[in-house]
């Protein structure tokens, strides 16, 4: 491994384009949300600022841009921004009426949801029952292989009963539906998009890949231009069905080394940045007309390990390697503390957690007991992948470090965020270190993709776990209605985990984003979803 050649490599490029960017700053250039003013601000004061290109710098590119086929952070910043759900989730997590402006549970297994009238998709074409219809169908088609399916895989009839009306029946009761659907991989495409995929695939085509060429939603902004690898460009939607965006244009500039994204932030060739490295905390601070937005969020940072290979389909070994790592040393060390400490799965915010449940405690000498119980006293070499994360490659770098103390020699390997995502999908790692944000705030989304076994790869389990009693238990609480029975099964489920390890629950972190003065409006969702409709550049 080569970090300090490409560390130093990357910081002699970001002081390069430092003054280059500040040479050419005189010549400027996440989930949606429904019309409104979502933080509570006065946006009549701000109307004189309307119009500008906003540019946000990022560490990663989309992988896609279709709702159906993406399951990645940076794709679904931007799928947020061009589609709308039919469910909206507030800053505080509480449901609002998104394409659907009503809905009720008919019955146990029966909720009906009235779609908003006089809606229209940037294509032209109109939105209603049938079209949604088309959408959610498309998600359980198991052509399509969408791993956003879960999310509604309980849905066994999708009917629209009329031009505006949709019922949907579910296999048992389903309280978190509602939740599901204001997830953006729900989002709703155009329907003449998805005839158009069918027929793209209908002559060799890979499902999804016409409507992330041409993505068709009926959002804020509408798409323009993908360049892969360097940006993608939306433009305001000036025929949206409420209040319209107050910026022109938005920009996702992808720039992955975070030296040039403050760099980018400081000389004005970016509004937003995101991620800020804990380690830039003060310089961004420090820095005028500059200002840093702290967020807590409802998701979670893990190394995983592969359990389908040994010595990982051990749970001594699973345990002992989790016991190895301090997490107190990662957060204080590595985060500046802007995150805390993670039992298990779950974070504080979301439905299910349980504040009883006991960690894997840090004790090596424990560990090394667990090791040599499971023949490997002498330790054992791995390997531990990351994608080019500054905060990833240095938990990388720890984490060789401690599991050095306790004989286990780790080799770091570095891999572009597309082929991260295919290749544990793939279950072609050892450990790996990634995230996962319980996006609807319900413990069903935190631990059924991550943990059950019909959610093996890209879909979120990419531990590989199948354990068919945790699997019975967490189907039953899904499928249980009662609150104080969810909550007791997720403890149980929780405990489970905790103790077979699948993964090292590392910690939740806290969202640093880095934004000129001149921006307003903007606010990060807990679920990590830029928010960009009342943002404006004074």
């Amino acid at each position: 491994m080569k970090m300090s050649k490409n560390s130093l490599f990357a910081f002699l490029l970001a002081m390069v384009l430092a003054f280059v960017l500040a040479a050419c700053a005189s010549e400027p250039d996440s989930s949606g949300e429904p019309a409104g003013d979502a933080d509570g601000e006065d946006t009549e004061a701000a109307e004189g600022a309307e119009g500008g290109n906003l540019v946000i710098a990022t560490l990663s590119d989309a992988v896609s841009l279709d709702p159906a086929s993406s399951n990645d952070v940076p794709s679904s910043n931007v799928i947020a921004n061009i589609f709308e759900t039919l469910v909206y989730q507030n800053e505080d997590l509480e449901l609002e009426p998104g394409l659907a402006e009503d809905w009720e549970m008919i019955d146990d297994n029966t909720w009906e949801f009235k779609i908003r009238e006089g809606v229209t998709f940037h294509d032209d074409s109109e939105l209603n029952a049938e079209v949604v219809k088309a959408n959610l169908d498309r998600i359980l088609d198991p052509e399509v292989a969408s791993p956003r399916s879960f999310l509604i895989d309980m849905v066994t009839s999708i009917e629209a009963t009329d031009e505006y009306t949709l019922q949907l029946t579910t296999e048992y009761p389903f309280s978190p539906l509602p939740a599901h659907l204001a997830h953006n991989g729900l989002s709703i495409s155009s329907l003449p998009s998805i005839e158009a995929d069918q027929e793209a695939v209908a002559g060799g085509g890979t499902p999804g890949a016409s409507i992330s060429e041409n993505p068709v939603g009926t959002g804020f902004f509408k798409f323009e231009e993908w360049n892969p690898g360097t940006a993608v460009k939306l433009v305001k939607n000036e025929d949206y069905w409420g209040e319209p965006a107050k910026v022109d244009s938005v920009t996702f500039s992808v720039v992955p080394e975070d030296l040039t994204r403050i760099a980018e932030l400081e000389t004005g060739g970016a509004h937003i940045i995101f991620p800020v490295s804990p380690s830039d905390v003060t310089r961004v601070e420090n820095t005028p007309e500059v200002s840093l937005d702290r967020t807590n969020s409802v998701s979670l940072s893990y190394i995983g390990f592969n359990m389908d290979k040994e010595p990982f389909d051990d749970e001594r070994v699973r345990q002992a390697i989790s016991m190895a790592i301090n997490k107190e040393g990662i957060i204080s060390g590595i985060l500046d503390d802007t995150g805390i400490p993670a039992v298990g799965p779950l974070a504080p915010d979301v439905f299910g957690f349980d504040d009883s449940v006991e960690p894997l405690g840090y004790d090596t000498e424990a560990a090394q007991e667990l090791l040599a119980e499971a023949g490997f006293e002498d330790g054992f070499s791995t390997t531990i992948w990351t994608n080019d994360s500054r905060e990833r490659m240095a938990i990388a770098e720890y984490v060789q470090a401690e599991l050095a103390k306790i004989n286990v020699d780790v080799s770091i390997e570095i891999l572009e965020w597309g082929a991260y995502l295919e290749q544990t999908a793939n279950g072609q790692h050892d450990m790996f270190i990634l995230g996962w944000s319980v996006v609807t705030g319900d413990a069903d989304y935190g631990m059924y993709p991550l943990f059950h076994s019909s959610n093996v790869g890209e879909a979120g389990n990419r531990t590989f776990m199948q354990d068919a009693e945790l699997d019975e238990i967490l189907e039953e609480a899904r499928q249980t209605a009662d609150e104080e029975t969810r909550l007791g099964l997720y403890k149980q489920a929780q405990e489970m985990l905790v103790e077979d390890a699948p993964m090292i629950y590392l910690y939740h972190q806290e969202y640093l984003v880095g934004l000129r003065d001149e921006v307003q409006g903007f606010w990060k969702h807990p679920n990590g979803t830029y928010m960009l409709h009342d943002v404006t550049i004074n």
